[in-house]
């Protein structure tokens, strides 16, 4: 991993240049930030996050209607989230063997977690192969007679890997809440688990809209799933900037 090699990297150096004292006194986590940002920019994940931000913000700003349609800035945010939506389906080209390895390398305690592990896997895997038809649609390579299906099916699929999500993370926070109970010890495992349910949660509205066509009743549910989808774009650009 580029990651990987560069902290490698650095600690060697900074073992071999520094007296000991000078070495040990630096903090572990200390890094040359353009360093880190290059490792995180290598990683297709992270830039695809960073896209994913910029959608959700520019939704943000479309929904709150804080420039009135008319205005040409208006359409032009409409047609820079449009092409960025576009892009970061190309960031997702043959990232559905991710979730069949995650499976095939797991081990399970359990046949409820195997049932559910198996789920999530498929749904994943179908979501993201069928993003890849979707994007070759949008992108003009093919017809886009049959768009609507392939993205409802899509959505189902990502849909059925989010509820399956949950349930498990659910019943893994649940084991580490009575561990905490028993020892009481904070653990950052519970915060993280607390997060990934929040990050499904949010997946799971924005499929559910996908299915529905974004047909909602609330007349401020465009704007609440940006800003949940905005939140779990963060989550996960922090896990991926921590990782580096």
């Amino acid at each position: 991993m580029i990651c990987n090699s560069i902290t490698i990297s650095m600690d060697s150096k900074a073992s071999t240049t520094l007296p000991p004292t000078q070495s040990q006194s630096k903090p572990k986590n200390s890094r040359d930030f353009l360093n880190h940002l290059e490792a995180y920019l290598a990683k297709r994940d992270g830039v695809d996050k960073l896209l994913q931000i910029s959608s959700y913000v520019t939704r943000i700003i479309l929904a709150s209607s804080v420039f009135p349609q008319t205005l040409p800035l208006t359409w032009r945010l409409k047609s820079f989230e449009s092409s960025v939506g576009t892009s970061r389906k190309a960031f997702k080209l043959g990232k559905f063997i991710q979730p069949i390895n995650d499976f095939r390398n797991s081990r399970f305690e359990s046949k409820q977690e195997f049932v559910l592990s198996a789920v999530i896997s498929v749904g994943d895997s179908l979501s993201l192969f069928l993003e890849q038809f979707i994007w070759l649609v949008k992108s003009g390579a093919m017809d886009d007679k049959h768009l609507h299906h392939l993205e409802k099916i899509s959505a189902w699929a990502d849909l059925i890997g989010h509820i399956s999500n949950i349930s498990l993370t659910f019943k893994e926070w649940i084991a580490i809440s009575k561990e905490l109970n028993e020892y009481r010890i904070m653990n950052k495992k519970m915060m993280m688990k607390k997060l990934s349910i929040f990050q499904d949660l949010s997946g799971l509205l924005m499929a559910l809209a996908d299915i529905r066509d974004g047909k909602g009743r609330l007349p401020a549910e465009p704007l609440l799933l940006a800003s949940a989808g905005l939140f779990s774009a963060l989550i996960t650009t922090h896990k991926i900037w921590t990782s580096c």
